[in-house]
């Protein structure tokens, strides 16, 4: 592992000079993207209303030369630890250099995942809700390691990935690594089918591997798109029998220059009884306003009906302002 691991940053330091004896202009834009709500319960979840500063991303994107630059990015948002006097709490989402010559393209840092990246492109609602294998934390949306992508031609491209598997919020103090790889298809304009596999190794002989499969499939037309995936994760937080799955079926359509609207359907199932805290069904439908190219308004219903407990509805007002 240590030899890979100066294999890569051996790699990373031939590629930045390669990048120095190009003529180097910087170019480069800020990154400012704010997402909020108001909600309020219905039914017996009333008594949970109010505003909120979902997330807020900071950050800068720059180009050094023609194939070769990076981006620094703050993710700001909510403590989620009960009892914490901070009510906001900020981490470094990425900071990473990517290589691009031509069809392949190198990031190194900690950088963008590609587990569910086209499946929260494709749902193309991130400010409303995650997509589903980031929701029900399948597996982070950023890491610190190296991700190879390579486009073969129109209809086939690849990658593949060797992080830490903690996610961005979490430093590497141990062996464990993620190797991941995945394969995605465009038989035909606007149809894509995706398959992702993982490994996250455990760090002793008594700790089982976490693995994971993720398909998809998705259609986009000039006036709607639809998607729908399929999730597996075995032996989650390296406990063996914590086998979760489900899917994720979703659609939006347009109803003019600055509406649309749209839908999704989440179940989350364990295989052992012991596991099931968190399990259930997740029913969304609203509709986006976009006034203005910055920002983006969206009244929606959402209903939570958990396997233990009673169900929770909600209604939401999400807004989303991106420079």
């Amino acid at each position: 592992m240590k030899r890979l691991s100066f294999f890569v940053l051996f790699t990373l330091s031939i590629l930045i000079l390669r990048a120095q004896e190009q003529k180097i202009t910087i170019t480069g834009k800020p990154i400012v993207t704010l997402f909020a709500n108001y909600h309020t319960g219905l039914g017996h979840a009333n008594s949970s209303s109010g505003f909120e500063l979902d997330r807020a991303y900071l950050g800068y994107q720059f180009k050094l030369t023609e194939n070769f630059g990076g981006k620094v990015i703050f993710d700001i948002g909510e403590t989620n630890l009960k009892g914490a006097d901070l009510e906001r709490v900020a981490y470094v989402k990425n900071a990473m250099l990517s290589w691009t010559p031509g069809n392949f393209t190198l990031d190194f840092g900690l950088v963008k995942t590609e587990q569910f990246s086209l499946q929260e492109s494709f749902w193309g609602y991130r400010y409303i809700l995650k997509s589903f294998d980031d929701e029900y934390k399948f597996g982070p949306s950023a890491d610190m390691g190296i991700i190879g992508k390579y486009r073969f031609n129109d209809y086939i491209s690849a990658d593949l990935s060797f992080t830490n598997g903690e996610g961005y919020k979490k430093i590497n103090k141990d062996n464990n690594y993620r190797y991941g790889a995945g394969v995605t298809l465009t038989p035909v304009t606007d149809l894509t089918f995706r398959i992702y596999g993982d490994i996250y190794t455990g760090n002793s002989d008594s700790t089982e591997n976490q693995s994971n499969l993720s398909l998809f499939a998705g259609y986009r037309h000039k006036l709607f798109r639809i998607g729908a995936e399929y999730n597996k994760l075995w032996n989650a937080t390296f406990t063996e029998g914590n086998n979760k799955d489900g899917y994720s079926v979703y659609t939006s359509v347009n109803a003019g220059k600055k509406f649309t609207v749209f839908g999704r359907y989440d179940y989350l199932h364990s295989q052992e009884e012991q596991f099931r805290e968190t399990d259930g069904q997740r029913i969304l439908a609203g509709v986006q306003y976009t006034p203005i190219r910055f920002l983006k308004l969206s009244p929606n219903f959402r209903n939570w009906n958990p396997q233990n407990g009673k169900a929770e509805s909600f209604i939401y007002l999400n807004l989303e302002f991106k420079l």
